[in-house]
Protein backbone atom coordinates (compact mmCIF):
# COMPACT_ATOMS: atom_id res chain seq x y z
CA UNK A 1 0.00 0.00 0.00
CA UNK A 2 1.48 3.31 -0.73
CA UNK A 3 2.33 5.53 1.93
CA UNK A 4 -0.10 8.76 2.45
CA UNK A 5 1.26 11.86 1.41
CA UNK A 6 1.35 14.01 4.90
CA UNK A 7 1.86 17.81 4.94
CA UNK A 8 2.18 19.49 8.29
CA UNK A 9 2.06 22.94 8.96
CA UNK A 10 4.41 24.69 12.51
CA UNK A 11 2.34 28.07 12.84
CA UNK A 12 5.57 28.03 15.99
CA UNK A 13 5.06 31.38 17.82
CA UNK A 14 4.78 34.18 14.94
CA UNK A 15 2.11 34.87 12.36
CA UNK A 16 2.73 36.47 9.44
CA UNK A 17 0.51 38.94 8.29
CA UNK A 18 0.33 39.97 4.35
CA UNK A 19 -0.33 43.30 3.30
CA UNK A 20 -0.31 45.05 -0.11
CA UNK A 21 3.55 44.19 -1.30
CA UNK A 22 4.38 43.41 2.33
CA UNK A 23 4.39 41.10 4.88
CA UNK A 24 5.65 40.93 8.68
CA UNK A 25 5.63 38.65 11.14
CA UNK A 26 3.80 39.14 14.60
CA UNK A 27 3.25 37.24 17.56
CA UNK A 28 0.14 35.33 16.85
CA UNK A 29 -3.18 36.13 17.84
CA UNK A 30 -6.86 34.89 17.71
CA UNK A 31 -7.39 37.15 14.43
CA UNK A 32 -4.63 35.57 12.63
CA UNK A 33 -5.11 32.40 13.59
CA UNK A 34 -8.74 32.99 12.65
CA UNK A 35 -7.54 34.34 9.28
CA UNK A 36 -5.01 31.18 8.54
CA UNK A 37 -7.57 28.60 9.26
CA UNK A 38 -9.84 30.70 6.86
CA UNK A 39 -7.50 30.93 4.00
CA UNK A 40 -7.37 26.51 4.57
CA UNK A 41 -10.93 25.97 5.02
CA UNK A 42 -11.45 27.64 2.00
CA UNK A 43 -9.04 26.47 -0.02
CA UNK A 44 -9.35 23.02 -2.40
CA UNK A 45 -7.34 20.63 -0.94
CA UNK A 46 -5.78 17.29 -2.61
CA UNK A 47 -8.22 14.70 -0.73
CA UNK A 48 -5.58 12.29 -0.33
CA UNK A 49 -3.12 14.43 1.61
CA UNK A 50 -3.47 14.05 5.34
CA UNK A 51 -2.95 17.81 6.49
CA UNK A 52 -1.93 19.05 10.65
CA UNK A 53 -1.79 22.13 11.74
CA UNK A 54 0.43 23.17 15.18
CA UNK A 55 -0.45 26.83 16.32
CA UNK A 56 0.74 28.01 20.03
CA UNK A 57 -0.52 25.69 22.54
CA UNK A 58 -2.83 29.12 23.91
CA UNK A 59 -4.89 29.02 20.39
CA UNK A 60 -5.27 25.18 20.17
CA UNK A 61 -8.82 24.96 20.58
CA UNK A 62 -9.34 27.71 18.88
CA UNK A 63 -7.93 26.11 16.04
CA UNK A 64 -9.75 23.04 16.90
CA UNK A 65 -13.18 24.47 16.86
CA UNK A 66 -12.30 26.32 13.40
CA UNK A 67 -10.70 23.90 11.60
CA UNK A 68 -12.97 21.97 9.00
CA UNK A 69 -13.49 18.00 9.65
CA UNK A 70 -10.65 16.07 8.09
CA UNK A 71 -8.02 18.18 9.00
CA UNK A 72 -6.11 17.90 12.41
CA UNK A 73 -4.21 19.58 14.87
CA UNK A 74 -1.03 19.34 16.44
CA UNK A 75 0.82 20.37 19.60
CA UNK A 76 3.32 22.05 19.26
CA UNK A 77 4.97 20.05 22.23
CA UNK A 78 3.72 17.67 24.87
CA UNK A 79 5.55 16.41 28.73
CA UNK A 80 6.16 13.19 29.59
CA UNK A 81 4.78 12.86 32.45
CA UNK A 82 1.10 11.87 33.07
CA UNK A 83 0.42 14.79 35.56
CA UNK A 84 1.47 16.78 38.74
CA UNK A 85 3.02 19.31 39.51
CA UNK A 86 4.75 20.27 36.40
CA UNK A 87 4.53 24.45 35.88
CA UNK A 88 3.70 25.14 32.18
CA UNK A 89 3.22 22.03 30.69
CA UNK A 90 0.62 20.05 28.98
CA UNK A 91 -0.06 16.14 28.92
CA UNK A 92 -1.27 14.03 26.55
CA UNK A 93 -4.53 13.28 28.72
CA UNK A 94 -5.09 16.94 28.17
CA UNK A 95 -4.40 16.69 24.58
CA UNK A 96 -6.85 13.76 23.96
CA UNK A 97 -9.28 15.73 26.19
CA UNK A 98 -9.43 18.61 23.89
CA UNK A 99 -9.34 16.72 20.70
CA UNK A 100 -6.19 17.46 19.82
CA UNK A 101 -4.79 14.49 17.52
CA UNK A 102 -0.85 14.83 17.16
CA UNK A 103 2.12 16.68 18.87
CA UNK A 104 5.57 17.64 17.22
CA UNK A 105 8.50 16.19 19.28
CA UNK A 106 12.30 17.07 18.84
CA UNK A 107 11.90 19.98 16.73
CA UNK A 108 15.76 21.19 16.53
CA UNK A 109 14.45 24.64 18.48
CA UNK A 110 13.80 22.74 20.98
CA UNK A 111 16.55 20.30 21.18
CA UNK A 112 18.97 23.50 20.62
CA UNK A 113 17.63 26.34 22.81
CA UNK A 114 15.85 24.35 25.31
CA UNK A 115 18.27 22.04 25.48
CA UNK A 116 16.44 18.99 25.52
CA UNK A 117 18.47 15.84 24.86
CA UNK A 118 17.67 12.20 22.52
CA UNK A 119 16.31 10.84 25.53
CA UNK A 120 14.31 13.30 26.95
CA UNK A 121 12.56 13.32 23.49
CA UNK A 122 12.65 10.37 23.31
CA UNK A 123 10.72 9.50 26.49
CA UNK A 124 7.67 12.20 25.34
CA UNK A 125 7.47 10.54 22.32
CA UNK A 126 6.63 7.13 24.30
CA UNK A 127 4.36 9.22 26.45
CA UNK A 128 2.15 10.66 23.39
CA UNK A 129 2.42 6.84 21.40
CA UNK A 130 1.26 5.29 24.68
CA UNK A 131 -1.71 8.07 25.28
CA UNK A 132 -2.59 7.61 21.54
CA UNK A 133 -1.54 11.00 20.21
CA UNK A 134 0.37 10.79 16.41
CA UNK A 135 4.11 12.10 16.91
CA UNK A 136 5.17 13.86 14.18
CA UNK A 137 8.94 13.46 15.46
CA UNK A 138 11.74 15.82 14.12
CA UNK A 139 15.30 14.60 13.63
CA UNK A 140 18.50 16.56 11.59
CA UNK A 141 21.93 18.16 11.84
CA UNK A 142 23.61 21.37 12.35
CA UNK A 143 25.49 22.61 9.38
CA UNK A 144 29.06 21.68 11.12
CA UNK A 145 27.79 17.99 11.53
CA UNK A 146 26.59 18.18 7.75
CA UNK A 147 30.68 19.46 7.06
CA UNK A 148 31.75 17.04 8.67
CA UNK A 149 29.73 13.93 7.00
CA UNK A 150 28.21 12.86 10.51
CA UNK A 151 24.56 13.93 8.77
CA UNK A 152 23.67 10.61 9.17
CA UNK A 153 25.14 9.44 12.31
CA UNK A 154 23.31 12.28 13.88
CA UNK A 155 19.91 11.37 12.66
CA UNK A 156 20.38 7.54 13.40
CA UNK A 157 21.01 8.47 16.95
CA UNK A 158 18.02 10.28 17.50
CA UNK A 159 15.58 7.88 15.97
CA UNK A 160 17.74 4.96 17.90
CA UNK A 161 16.31 6.80 21.18
CA UNK A 162 13.27 6.41 20.66
CA UNK A 163 13.84 2.82 19.08
CA UNK A 164 15.15 1.74 22.26
CA UNK A 165 11.46 3.12 24.16
CA UNK A 166 8.92 2.45 21.52
CA UNK A 167 7.87 -0.75 19.80
CA UNK A 168 5.13 0.51 17.39
CA UNK A 169 5.92 3.16 15.17
CA UNK A 170 2.15 2.95 12.87
CA UNK A 171 1.32 6.92 14.42
CA UNK A 172 4.90 8.34 14.11
CA UNK A 173 5.78 10.20 11.32
CA UNK A 174 9.38 11.40 10.57
CA UNK A 175 10.40 14.64 9.38
CA UNK A 176 14.03 15.00 8.77
CA UNK A 177 14.72 18.50 9.15
CA UNK A 178 18.40 19.68 8.56
CA UNK A 179 18.52 22.73 11.56
CA UNK A 180 20.57 24.77 9.02
CA UNK A 181 18.03 25.16 6.52
CA UNK A 182 15.00 25.64 8.93
CA UNK A 183 14.08 29.74 8.55
CA UNK A 184 17.48 30.21 6.69
CA UNK A 185 15.76 30.27 3.10
CA UNK A 186 18.40 27.63 2.22
CA UNK A 187 17.10 24.41 1.19
CA UNK A 188 18.96 20.50 0.82
CA UNK A 189 18.82 20.02 -3.03
CA UNK A 190 16.29 17.19 -4.05
CA UNK A 191 19.21 15.13 -3.92
CA UNK A 192 20.51 15.85 -0.96
CA UNK A 193 17.07 15.29 1.28
CA UNK A 194 16.10 12.15 -0.87
CA UNK A 195 19.79 10.76 0.35
CA UNK A 196 18.98 11.37 3.66
CA UNK A 197 15.25 9.92 3.57
CA UNK A 198 16.46 6.97 2.02
CA UNK A 199 19.57 6.50 4.44
CA UNK A 200 16.54 6.61 7.83
CA UNK A 201 14.04 4.38 5.64
CA UNK A 202 17.64 1.76 5.16
CA UNK A 203 18.30 2.28 9.03
CA UNK A 204 14.29 1.60 9.40
CA UNK A 205 14.16 -1.35 7.83
CA UNK A 206 17.77 -2.97 9.49
CA UNK A 207 17.03 -1.51 13.17
CA UNK A 208 13.39 -1.85 13.01
CA UNK A 209 11.51 -4.23 10.83
CA UNK A 210 10.87 -3.96 6.95
CA UNK A 211 7.43 -3.50 7.99
CA UNK A 212 7.86 -0.19 9.45
CA UNK A 213 10.59 1.14 6.77
CA UNK A 214 7.71 0.70 4.09
CA UNK A 215 5.12 2.00 5.96
CA UNK A 216 6.47 5.15 8.08
CA UNK A 217 6.11 8.13 6.41
CA UNK A 218 9.25 10.48 6.59
CA UNK A 219 8.88 14.07 5.65
CA UNK A 220 11.28 17.04 4.89
CA UNK A 221 11.43 20.37 6.66
CA UNK A 222 13.63 23.28 5.80
CA UNK A 223 12.57 26.28 4.33
CA UNK A 224 10.04 24.25 2.09
CA UNK A 225 8.29 26.54 -0.27
CA UNK A 226 6.06 26.58 -3.03
CA UNK A 227 8.79 26.54 -5.25
CA UNK A 228 10.73 23.49 -4.06
CA UNK A 229 7.85 21.47 -3.43
CA UNK A 230 7.26 19.82 -6.59
CA UNK A 231 10.24 18.18 -7.10
CA UNK A 232 10.97 17.53 -3.54
CA UNK A 233 7.33 15.13 -3.71
CA UNK A 234 8.60 13.30 -6.42
CA UNK A 235 11.36 11.88 -4.88
CA UNK A 236 10.39 7.66 -3.83
CA UNK A 237 11.57 8.46 -0.05
CA UNK A 238 10.01 12.22 0.69
CA UNK A 239 6.20 11.26 1.70
CA UNK A 240 5.36 14.76 2.69
CA UNK A 241 6.67 18.17 4.25
CA UNK A 242 6.70 19.57 7.45
CA UNK A 243 5.88 23.79 6.90
CA UNK A 244 7.56 26.54 8.95
CA UNK A 245 7.03 29.64 7.84
CA UNK A 246 5.21 28.85 4.66
CA UNK A 247 2.57 27.82 6.72
CA UNK A 248 1.62 31.39 7.05
CA UNK A 249 0.92 32.07 3.74
CA UNK A 250 -1.57 31.34 0.75
CA UNK A 251 1.79 29.33 -0.44
CA UNK A 252 0.77 26.36 1.95
CA UNK A 253 -2.26 24.94 0.07
CA UNK A 254 0.12 25.04 -2.92
CA UNK A 255 2.58 22.66 -0.96
CA UNK A 256 -0.06 21.03 0.54
CA UNK A 257 -1.47 20.20 -3.18
CA UNK A 258 2.31 19.85 -4.51
CA UNK A 259 1.83 16.05 -4.92
CA UNK A 260 -1.00 16.25 -6.96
Amino acid sequence: MARQFFVGGNFKMSVVLCGVGREHAVNGSVETIKKIIGLINDAKLDPKTEVVIAPPALYLLLAREHLKPGLEIAAQNVFDKPNGAFTGEISVDQLKDSNITWTLLGHSERRVVLQEDDQFVASKTKAALDGGIGVIFCCGESLEQRESNKTIDVVTSQLRAVKEKVADWSKIVIAYEPIWAIGTGKVASTEQAQEVHAAIRSWLKKEVSEKVAEETRIIYGGSVSEKNCKDLSKQADIDGFLVGGASLKPAFIDIINSHL
